[in-house]
């Protein structure tokens, strides 16, 4: 199993040493445009190899697809950062022809590999993936939901004061600060509704700050987070290569589904060894459903943007 990861920033350094840790695949391709960067890294995590007791090789590249070649799952995290006081949608003119041509120079050198997309704005950023390929829909992923779940889940622990393990809680919608949709009706404590412990107001701050938590991590960091979404791509690489089946919300296209076509949004989706296996429906209520809406005429509106480019 061979899997590469571009773009070797606080992200995809991120990404590619939880994948190593794991052990998902023999073989892992460090790429980046700055030269000797990811070199540099790939050096660096190989020598926690005997440390950490993992045997995956891992190669840097400045910027030579030729060594990504036969990867079985990619990820993108190229792109630059989000600023403090910068919103996703701004980052939508640089970042686009960064992602097209990293999925072209992929796929050139693996046209089978399934393509897991981190870069921001995640949602439109996948949908150009998708659409610039042509690849099939279950072979274009966009990480997003498994980050902002996770958040989700951080902020109810914090509320409950337990552990966020023993919690379950989904985020649907774009992934953007006004556009997420955390499913606090669904939410529960080792299968008990959250809303058993924690009252109407709590539960609305911890929606609110779940939200707004990657923006909070900018102004904190000065830069956009790492580790939550560096482990949250390779807990979705490692659904794909161990053919999991596992559950996740994830960025993927629906034609249909959730009452949306033609745009790729944050769905719950059963993720295995052929990508994106099933779209599961939450039966969403009417609030809920009106919210998913909005959610997608945002991302729709977002995803005009690439017309303009």
């Amino acid at each position: 199993m061979k899997v590469t990861v571009v773009g070797a920033g606080a992200v995809g350094a991120t990404c590619a040493d939880n994948i190593a840790r794991k052990e998902l695949c023999s073989e892992l391709v460090l790429v980046d445009i700055k030269e000797g960067v990811a070199e540099g890294k790939a050096m660096d995590l190989m020598q926690t190899a005997a440390l950490l007791g993992f045997d995956t090789n891992i190669i840097g590249s400045t910027n030579d697809y030729t060594k990504t070649a036969g990867t079985d799952v990619a990820v993108i995290t190229s792109g630059i950062p989000r600023k403090p006081g910068m919103t996703r949608e701004e980052l939508i003119g640089i970042n686009a022809g960064i992602v097209k041509s990293v999925t072209e120079n992929l796929l050139k050198h693996s046209p089978n590999a399934i393509i897991v997309v981190i870069s921001n704005p995640m949602d439109t950023m996948t949908y150009l993936a998708l659409k610039s390929s042509g690849l099939p829909k279950n072979r274009i992923i966009g990480m997003g939901g498994i980050l902002d779940s996770s958040r989700f889940k951080y902020f109810l622990s914090t509320a409950m004061g337990c552990t966020s393990t023993d919690l379950q809680g989904v985020v649907v919608g774009g992934h953007g600060d006004t556009t997420m949709i955390p499913l606090a009706r669904l939410a529960t404590y080792q299968g008990t509704p959250v809303s058993n412990y924690l009252d109407a107001e709590a539960l609305k701050k911890v929606v609110a700050d779940t939200m707004v938590g990657g923006a909070t991590l900018t102004g904190l960091l000065g830069t956009s987070a790492w580790y939550a979404p560096g482990a949250a791509g390779a807990a979705l690489v490692e659904a794909i290569v161990r053919d999991e089946k596992k559950l996740f919300p994830c960025c993927v296209y629906l034609d249909g589904e959730y009452g949306q076509k033609d745009i790729c949004i944050g769905v719950p989706v059963v993720i295995g060894r052929n990508g994106v296996e099933k779209i599961i429906d939450y039966k969403l209520n009417d609030e809920e459903q009106a919210a998913f809406n909005k959610s997608a005429d945002a991302v729709r509106n977002m995803n005009a943007a690439l017309d303009a480019l």
